[in-house]
C-alpha cells in the first residue's frame, strides 16, 4: 500500500491527535476543502445494529500531518509475556517417554521370565494392558516381514496333476505368500530324468529349497511342526541360488524326447503325390456345387500311375486314405468308392476348415496316436492350468495368464493330433470322460480367443461356430453336448437335431444318457457348475461328486416358509433331461447334504403342494 493510499485512512475524529507545531487556525475561517474551522469531522459508518470495520492489522491510528511524513507500520508485540524455550520442552518429553518405556519393557521381561499371568498393571499412575500374540497374528507379522525382504533363493517343487499332496503342498507355499517355482511332470514330462536324479525316485511332490533336496509332503509337516522349516527358510532367502538348482521351465520350447516320438505316416509319400496331381476344382453334384474336390476315378488313375499297381489295389490305398482321415466324401455317404460321380476332398480343402481352431495353415500329417492316449494327455495339461491359474473352488479362471502360460501353448499343440484320431476305437467310459473334457477345454479356448459372448446371437455363434476337427469331423460345443453326450437331442429353443439321420458321428453317442453330465459340464458362467477333468475309470462316481458340489453351492435351495423349491435353470432348459417336476425333486434328493435333503423330504411327505421356482442365470464370465 502506497503513501498516498495511507494518508487518505479515514480515521475517528476523536482519535486525531494535535500537533503543537502546526499553526493555530481561528473557528469559523474557511478552509481549503470547503469546510469552516471548528465543525467537527464525521465519520460515516455502518448502521448501528452491523458490525463497525476494523483497520488492517499492524496499521497505527495515527494520521500523517505532511505529505513528506509517515509513520511505519507497528507490528504487534506481546507486552510482559514469558520467554518459553521450546527445545527444553521437546527434551523433557523425550526424557519422560524414554523412561516409561525403559519402566514398562523391564516390567514385562519380569512377568515373562516368572510366567506371570497378569496381562494388567500399573506404573507411575499410567495402566498398562499387555496382550499376547495369537498364533495366527504371529503368523501374519512373518509373512509381513518376508513382504519386506527380498528373496534371493528359490523354492521350486515337482508335482503331477489331480495329485492330493502336491495340492497339499501348493496351498501351503500360497498361505505363507511365499513364492515358488511348479515343475509339473505331466507338462514338462522331461524334467522326470532331472528329478529321479536329484531324489532317487519319480515320486511327486519334491521340495527344493535352492540345490538341496527338502523332501515330500511328510517332511515338509515335520519341519514346520518343529519349527525348523522357518529357520531353513531364512537360510535359504539370504542365499542367491545356484546353478545347480532345478532350473525354471522355460516358454516354448517342446520336449525332444516326445518329438522324436512322432512318426510320420506311412501313407504321406503317396498323398503328397496326390496333393500335386488330382484335378482339384469346384464341380456340380445334385444339384450343389462343391468346392475343391476330385472325382473317386481321378484318384484312383492317379495311384495306378504313379505305384504302378491294379486298379483293384488303387480302390484299397483310397480306402485306407479316407479311413485315416486324409480325404473324405463331400457328402459322408460313403468311405471310397471308385466312380466319376463320387466327389472327395482333402481334409484341409474343407470350406468351414477356418472355424476349426485346432487347424493352422495345414493337417497334422504324423501317424495319428491312439485317442485314448490324446484324451489323458489333454486332461492332464487342463487339470495343470486350473491347479495354477482358477480360484481353489474353480470358479473363478485367470484367462488372462492362462493365454500366456506354457501349458495353454503346449494344449494348443496338443489338439492338433485330434485331427485324424480314430474315435470309434474308444470304449463307452473313455468316450464319456473324453467328450466331457473336450467340451471344458474347448470353453477355455473360445474364451481366450473369442472373448466373452454378450447377448443371446452371440451366444448362439460361441457354442455353434467355434469348432475342433476330430477324428475327421467337425465339433462345436453344442454338438459335443447335444450330439454325442444327449443322444441326438435338440438343443433348448431349436427345431433342429444336431446329427442328420446318415451322420456317422451318430455311432460316437453315448448308449444311454446320464443327466448327471449337465453338471460335469462348464459353460464359462457364473452360474454354470466349476470347470473340471474326468478320467475313464472314475467318470461317474466324479459325475455324482460334481452334482452333490453343484448343489451344495447354490444350484438348489430350499425355502420351508413358502413351501418352494428354487432350482437352477439349467433343469427347465433340459427338463426332457431329467422327467417331471415331481420325479426331478424326489431324483436331486440323491445328490442333496443331510440339512438340504431333510428340507425336501419334508416338503415332499407332509401332503401339501410344493412350488419349484427357477433362479436366474447369470452369464457374466467365471473370471
Amino acid at each position: 500500500m502506497g503513501e498516498d493510499a495511507l494518508r487518505e485512512l479515514p480515521l475517528p475524529a476523536e482519535s486525531h491527535p494535535i500537533d503543537q507545531q502546526s499553526p493555530t487556525i481561528r473557528d469559523g475561517a474557511p478552509l481549503e476543502n470547503g469546510k469552516v474551522a471548528g465543525e467537527e469531522d464525521r465519520v460515516l459508518g455502518p448502521p448501528s445494529h452491523l458490525p463497525r470495520p476494523e483497520a488492517p492489522a499492524g496499521l497505527t491510528k495515527t494520521r500523517s500531518t505532511g505529505p513528506d511524513e509517515f509513520r511505519s507500520i507497528e507490528r504487534s508485540v506481546s507486552v510482559n509475556s514469558p520467554v518459553v524455550d521450546v527445545s527444553s520442552i521437546g527434551k523433557y518429553l523425550r526424557d519422560r517417554g524414554n523412561s516409561f518405556s525403559a519402566a514398562i519393557v523391564k516390567r514385562i521381561s519380569s512377568l515373562k521370565e516368572t510366567g506371570d499371568p497378569v496381562t494388567e498393571f500399573h506404573l507411575s499412575g499410567l495402566k498398562v494392558i499387555v496382550r499376547m500374540k495369537g498364533d495366527k497374528e504371529r503368523e501374519e507379522e512373518e509373512s509381513n516381514d518376508r513382504d519386506h525382504f527380498e528373496i534371493k533363493g528359490r523354492i521350486s517343487f515337482f508335482s503331477k496333476s489331480c495329485c492330493r499332496d502336491c495340492g497339499a503342498v501348493r496351498s501351503f507355499f500360497r498361505e505363507k505368500a511365499l513364492p515358488y517355482v511348479e515343475i509339473n511332470l505331466d507338462v514338462f514330462p522331461e524334467r522326470e530324468k532331472e528329478l529321479i536324479e536329484r531324489s532317487g525316485s519319480a515320486g511327486v511332490p519334491q521340495i527344493f529349497f535352492n540345490e538341496k533336496l527338502l523332501g515330500g509332503l511328510v517332511a515338509l509337516n515335520s519341519l514346520r511342526n518343529s519349527g525348523e522349516f522357518d529357520r531353513r527358510l531364512r537360510e535359504m532367502v539370504g542365499r542367491r541360488c545356484p546353478e545347480t538348482a532345478p532350473s525354471v521351465p522355460v516358454y516354448g520350447f517342446d520336449d525332444e524326447d516326445e518329438l522324436t516320438k512322432e512318426r510320420t505316416d506311412v501313407m504321406l509319400g503317396i498323398v503328397r503325390v496326390l496333393r500335386q496331381r488330382l484335378p482339384i476344382q469346384d464341380r456340380i453334384t445334385k444339384m450343389k456345387i462343391v468346392k475343391n474336390c476330385f472325382s473317386g476315378s481321378e484318384m484312383v488313375e492317379a495311384i495306378i500311375h504313379h505305384l504302378d499297381c491294379g486298379r483293384k489295389k488303387a480302390v484299397e490305398i483310397g480306402q485306407e486314405l479316407a479311413r485315416k482321415h486324409f480325404i473324405y466324401h463331400v457328402f459322408r455317404e460313403n468311405d471310397f468308392e471308385d466312380g466319376h460321380h463320387q466327389f472327395y476332398r482333402f481334409l484341409e480343402h474343407d470350406p468351414a476348415i477356418t472355424k476349426c481352431f485346432n487347424f493352422r495353415g495345414s493337417t497334422n500329417d504324423n501317424e495319428p496316436k491312439p485317442a485314448a492316449v490324446v484324451g489323458q494327455r489333454l486332461a492332464k495339461l487342463m487339470s495343470a492350468i486350473l491347479e495354477a491359474y482358477a480360484s481353489d473352488d474353480r470358479r473363478h479362471l485367470d484367462y488372462g495368464r492362462i493365454s500366456t502360460s506354457e501349458e495353454f501353448r503346449r494344449y494348443v499343440n496338443l489338439v492338433q493330433d485330434l485331427q485324424r484320431v480314430d474315435l470309434f476305437a474308444l470304449p463307452a467310459d473313455e468316450k464319456m470322460a473324453f467328450f466331457l473334457n473336450l467340451y471344458n477345454a474347448m470353453v477355455i479356448h473360445a474364451v481366450i480367443r473369442l472373448g466373452r459372448p454378450g447377448g443371446v446371437i452371440d451366444r448362439r455363434a460361441f457354442y455353434t461356430d467355434f469348432q475342433y476337427i476330430v477324428g475327421g469331423y467337425h465339433y462345436s460345443l453344442s454338438t459335443i453336448k447335444n450330439g454325442i453326450l444327449r443322444l441326438n437331442r435338440r438343443q433348448p429353443y431349436s427345431l433342429v437335431k444336431p446329427f442328420s439321420a446318415t451322420d456317422k458321428r451318430l455311432e460316437l453317442a453315448v448308449e444311454k444318457l446320464n443327466p448327471l453330465i449337465h453338471f460335469g459340464l462348464s459353460n464359462g458362467t457364473r452360474s454354470s457348475p466349476s470347470v473340471r477333468f474326468f478320467s475313464a475309470e472314475g467318470v461317474e462316481a466324479e459325475l455324482r461328486y460334481a452334482a452333490r458340489e453343484f448343489f451344495l453351492n447354490g444350484g438348489m435351495e430350499v425355502d420351508l416358509g413358502k413351501r418352494t423349491v428354487h432350482l437352477t435353470k439349467i433343469i427347465k432348459w433340459y427338463s426332457v433331461d431329467f422327467g417331471q417336476d415331481k420325479d426331478i425333486l424326489k431324483w436331486i434328493l440323491n445328490y442333496l447334504d443331510a440339512t438340504k435333503s431333510g428340507l425336501l423330504t419334508h416338503l415332499l411327505n407332509d401332503g401339501g403342494p410344493v412350488n419349484i421356482v427357477y433362479q436366474n442365470f447369470d452369464w457374466s464370465l467365471d473370471c
